[in-house]
């Protein structure tokens, strides 16, 4: 018997495609979306190998394109008859320092990591609306906690700006409308966004474990959570509070 059903974006690698794996094992039925369909489909079969009464429906999605966006999950929303959960994970951490002449990089982060969550939220939650139920999680960062220095500037105003969005429905107080909003804000987990990072960052941890801790914290829908919580929710607290000059030191 399902436990629900899911939708994944930016599920081809990293933190989606790992979290595919992990809602699988826990009984869910899944919708995985990339622009990478092949990547989507070696999943697929992978998932369905080793969880044979698995559904999973694999969807070519670029997140920038809006159209596609409202229109691939209203699908996936129709070929499951309802839909439990959209995790909005599709992101780019490309960046430079503010005025360095690569403005190209910096936008197409921009664009990626919040104006296409945006529109994410936007159809996710029109699906929600009119079913009464679902749960939105919105995948942060810790970097969204303060303003970032140099490369990740852009990347982490983008992350304080979804879970901005997030909170605003928070606020809104949707779940008395049956609809749970979750934000998570991942410390340093090991994914092919990451991987040209130093080997031995401190704090760094494996895919498995770290998107374990965030799948542990969804499923208990939490509101927000720092993941995982050891040593982010001190890291986190400290970077809220603590004056830039300390901050400066942490990140």
């Amino acid at each position: 018997m399902t436990t629900g059903t899911i939708l994944i974006t930016g599920a081809s690698s990293g933190l989606g495609a790992e979290m595919a794996r992990q809602f699988a094992a826990l009984g869910y039925d899944l919708a995985i979306t990339a622009r990478r369909t092949e990547r989507l489909d070696e999943l697929a079969a992978e998932i369905t190998g080793a969880n044979a009464d698995r559904k999973v429906i694999t969807k070519a999605l670029d997140v920038n394109d809006d159209e596609a966006v409202f229109s691939v999950f209203k699908e996936v929303a129709a070929e499951f008859g309802k839909l439990d959960r959209v995790i909005i994970n599709a992101g780019l951490g490309k960046g430079a320092p503010l005025g360095t002449g690569r403005y190209d990089a910096n936008r197409q982060t921009a664009m990626t990591n919040f104006v296409a969550a945006l529109a994410q939220t936007e159809a996710a939650m029109e699906i929600f609306r009119a079913q009464k139920s679902g749960h939105l999680v919105m995948i942060s960062s810790i970097s969204a906690l303060r303003g970032m220095r140099k490369t990740i500037t852009t990347y982490a105003a983008t992350k304080a700006g979804v879970a901005a969005l997030a909170e605003g429905l928070i606020n809104e107080n949707v779940k008395a409308k049956g609809i749970d909003v979750s934000i998570i804000y991942p410390g340093y987990i090991r994914s092919e966004m990451n991987e040209k990072v130093a080997q031995n960052t401190k704090f760094m941890v494996d895919t498995v474990t770290g998107v374990k801790a965030m799948v542990d914290a969804i499923e208990k829908r939490k509101e927000k959570a720092y993941v995982p919580a050891w040593p982010w929710v001190p890291i986190g607290y400290a970077l809220k509070n603590a004056p830039m000059s300390v901050v400066r030191k942490l990140f």
